[in-house]
């Protein structure tokens, strides 16, 4: 595996377990940050390069972090978040296809 990989595996887990504590902590709810995540995604699908320039998988490239972030954030409890294994399955099983890919 490519080192880049692992290292946006370790920062995407790190973030996810960030929001975790904000959402423990009680400085942020689960709903908020789904929210601030949801425009991450809005923004990134939204820009005119992400239809004309790019294949479905550079799509889906660009929009897997805030994706896994989405899920690590609504599927979070007590203990903390799924497995990076068990949130990139998620992440696969529930992506839709593009407007254009119909």
């Amino acid at each position: 595996m490519n080192v880049a990989n692992l290292q946006i595996e370790g920062l995407l887990m790190a973030m996810a377990a960030i929001n975790n504590a904000l959402v423990h902590k009680g400085l942020l709810t689960i709903d908020e940050i789904e929210l601030a995540l949801a425009r991450t995604e809005s923004s990134l699908t939204g820009d005119e390069r992400f239809c004309e320039d790019m294949s479905p998988a550079n799509r889906d490239a660009v929009c897997f972090p805030v994706r896994l972030l989405r899920l690590a954030n609504t599927s979070q409890g007590e203990v903390g978040v799924m497995s990076f294994s068990e949130l990139t399955r998620a992440v696969g099983e529930t992506k839709q296809s593009y407007n254009d890919q119909r």
